[in-house]
């Protein structure tokens, strides 16, 4: 566990922490000064990228607990040392959470568990496949967890913002627009994007806080929340030009899903139903099911979206 614990901080462990969201996660765990350990089938792993951030973690004084979900002795073993358990498991493995669901149930100390969600709210999603068969494995996770009677948050924090604004949310396209921008719908619809590190430190930010327990810890900031025409109007105010929006309408958007690889289909359909459908904004964040974390915690300075494309400048 991190060695700059603060007493009274609850004990976390963090699975599937090496990857692409669970190591924001653990970073702020740290630095949160929480008692922090990760789940980890190989604490000296031949990859380099891999073995650099388990050795960012050891600077951080995070333990590293050596086990794996499909070893029933081993995640057992490592929930019974902590207070909160997070899952921050990829897409292969989402419907496989049920295994840290029963070892929760079997531990029986857990005070918090957050599993991998970190996106859309997969309970007012509109999508089509792949992206539908994804959220309902969500949903399923959801649905055991409170069947089982285990205190739980779900982190809904829309876009990652590294992910999609370096193309200005242009699926397919590695950088920013120099000459045309590809629009889904008409533009008008909202999205919400937030910064990874920031994901990570509300997600902890949540995790002693009886505000956001058995709730949805939405991320809605209203600077973060634009529609794919303002997105592009701002990049235009920064580099001083006008860029060619090119709209596709609906019934393009679904037979290019349809028509996509994996991963492009997956993450076409996740924009259809953001971009078309609305499903980061078309419902109103109601104190019964769920709290808003730049609301909750003003003390927090979050990246906007004005700030980050001055990265990209």
């Amino acid at each position: 566990m991190a060695s700059a614990a603060v007493e009274g901080k609850s004990r976390v462990l963090v699975i599937g922490g090496t990857g692409y969201i669970g190591r924001f996660i653990v970073a702020a765990s740290a630095r949160e000064g929480h008692p922090t350990a990760v789940l980890v089938r190989d604490a000296a792993p031949a990859d380099p990228a891999k073995a650099a951030v388990i050795q960012g973690f050891r600077d951080a004084g995070v333990a590293l607990i050596k086990g794996d979900i499909y070893d029933c002795q081993s995640l057992v073993a490592a929930i019974k040392s902590a207070d909160v358990v997070i899952s921050a498991v990829g897409y292969a493995q989402l419907p496989h959470q049920t295994l840290i669901i029963a070892a929760i149930k079997e531990v029986g100390n857990v005070k918090r568990f957050f599993p991998s969600e970190f996106g859309n709210d997969v309970d007012h999603v509109h999508a089509v496949e792949p992206a539908k068969s994804m959220f309902g494995a969500k949903v399923r996770i959801r649905r055991s967890i409170e069947a089982e009677g285990i205190p739980y948050t779900y982190v809904s924090s829309n876009f990652f913002a590294s992910r999609f604004l370096p193309s200005l949310a242009q699926i397919g396209v590695t950088g920013p627009p120099t000459d045309k921008v590809l629009i889904l719908g008409d533009g008008n619809v909202k999205g919400v994007f937030s910064l990874e590190e920031d994901v990570g430190t509300y997600t902890i930010k949540a995790v002693d806080d009886p505000r956001t327990l058995n709730k949805i810890l939405y991320l809605r900031p209203s600077s973060n929340t634009l529609s794919h025409n303002q997105l592009v109007s701002l990049w235009e105010k920064k580099v001083g030009k006008t860029i060619e929006r090119v709209y596709i309408p609906e019934d393009e958007v679904l037979k290019k899903i349809q028509e996509s690889p994996v991963p492009l289909n997956v993450t076409l359909a996740i924009s259809h139903s953001v971009w078309v459908k609305g499903d980061h904004t078309n419902f109103e964040i109601d104190p019964s099911f769920g709290v808003e974390a730049t609301e909750l915690y003003p003390d927090v300075h979050y990246i906007t979206v004005d700030e980050y494309l001055n990265r990209l400048l």
